[in-house]
């Protein structure tokens, strides 16, 4: 076969995220079952404009499956985002024999696969990321460890917010998503769930909800404020100033990107890792890696990218009914 892949690179770009770790692990060692050459890329496509590539055989992934973060660690690249950049990737590449090419990450790491497989380079996707707003799979690497590390944070905050009487705002990662907003606000009974792609910005209408629980005798109030909304702790002093109410900010930030990843994120992990390679030993290029309907697919890169995702309509509906 002329486009036969016989060493395949594998490294992690953008925003790390629990699991990347047991799909770096399920790359190798199926690759080298298949009778492949693995070469991990350090520090992402940065990395890879630097050559600091080496090769790594089963056992350099072994007793990585349970540690969070990146073993093969990520950065941002800007130099990548030029044709230059991606063009000298390409040749990095194939200096070091490396004919296909495994990108965990988000969207944006999606888009220097992209250019590298334009330039000759089979390369598939593998979603990882907490956000969960990769539009063509129902699940990215990550989420279900973050959204439990940010539950077991919020319940916490629940019981001092509680103690004290106070409201809180706590604000959780997602970039313009507001995925983990509501499944943590669901998950933890919240009044008030703050999103991106449904938030009106009537900042009174917190402010009317929580009078009025008070005046039901409700103590405390919670609010999940996405990452995409932001300025909780200017939110919080004017909702004190206008209720009268101790109002406190918490912001989790790069807590939910760490530890160790759930036993849900080190299954998809290792089943997407093996998926992306049986696609390369297939010759397929340019391809994204998703889960849909319970079935491991592939998409095209360019109509990944072209996809929408929003929050449903009925999910949100629930959680606004849940908060009375």
């Amino acid at each position: 076969m002329a486009n036969e892949v016989k060493t395949i690179g594998i490294l992690t770009s953008g925003g790390d995220a629990p699991g990347m770790n047991a799909a770096i692990r399920a790359v190798v060692r199926r690759a080298i079952a298949n009778g492949k050459k693995v070469k991990g890329i350090q520090k992402g496509y940065q990395g890879l404009l630097n050559e600091e590539i080496s090769d790594m055989e089963a056992r350099n992934v072994s007793d990585t499956i349970q540690r969070g973060g990146t073993v093969l660690r990520t950065a941002r690249c800007d130099e990548f985002k030029t044709l230059e950049g991606q063009k000298q990737g390409a040749e990095i590449c194939k200096k070091h024999g490396i004919e296909g090419l495994v990108v965990i990450g988000g969207d944006g790491s999606y888009r220097g696969a992209q250019a590298l497989s334009k330039q000759g380079i089979n390369t598939i996707g593998i979603p990882g990321t907490i956000d969960l707003d990769i539009a063509c799979t129902d699940y990215t690497i990550g989420f279900d460890t973050a959204i439990n590390t940010a539950m077991q944070a919020i319940d916490k905050i629940r019981d001092t917010s509680s103690s004290h009487e106070r409201c809180s705002i706590i604000e959780v990662m997602g970039r313009n998503a507001g995925y983990i907003a509501l499944w943590c606000g669901v998950s933890t009974g919240a009044e008030d769930i703050l999103l991106p792609e449904k938030y009106q910005y009537n900042e009174q209408e917190i402010i009317d909800n929580i009078i009025a629980n008070r005046k039901k005798g409700k103590t405390f109030h919670l609010i999940i404020n996405a990452e995409g909304i932001g300025h909780s702790t200017s939110m919080a002093r004017r909702i004190e100033a206008a209720t009268g109410i101790e109002t406190r900010a918490t912001i989790l930030g790069y807590m939910q990107r760490g530890g160790s990843p759930t036993c849900k994120d080190r299954y998809y992990a290792s089943m997407m890792g093996a998926y992306a390679v049986d696609l390369l030993c297939q010759g397929k290029t340019n391809r994204v890696v998703g889960q849909k309907n319970g079935k491991w697919v592939d998409f095209d890169i360019d109509e990944a990218l072209a996809m929408q995702k929003d929050i449903p309509d009925f999910e949100y509906g629930v959680s606004r009914s849940l908060s009375i």
